[in-house]
């Protein structure tokens, strides 16, 4: 996973587990917090493999991002078929915009 964030054209990636509030109720709290750690570490080794930087994270969503839209997209089928089996699914969103770094966060129009 990248430590420096890309600047000018970035490819953004948005991730958010989908009805998590019913799959809590249907695993209960242990289960799901050991479900949603597995998530993470899926994720973050997803960004590690596709050169993705961690924006920020809130709950269950991923807010990441590249220097390459075709990065992010692989980053994505890896994430799909790496949860595919388990109980999270995960919906993925990407967007291609120019942003500017200022404190660890974007700044853009796009």
């Amino acid at each position: 996973m990248q430590t420096e964030l890309p600047t000018g054209t970035v490819t953004f990636l948005f991730t958010d587990v989908e009805e998590s509030t019913r799959l809590l109720a249907e695993l209960g709290t242990a289960e799901y917090a050991e479900a949603l750690q597995g998530h993470r570490v899926v994720i973050r080794a997803a960004l590690a493999t596709h050169g993705g930087s961690e924006v920020d994270t809130q709950g269950d969503a991923f807010f990441c991002a590249f220097a390459s839209a075709r990065a992010a997209v692989a980053c994505a089928e890896t994430v799909q078929s790496s949860l595919a089996a388990g109980p999270i699914r995960v919906r993925i969103g990407i967007h291609t915009g120019e942003a500017l770094v200022v404190d660890h966060h974007y700044v853009g129009i796009d």
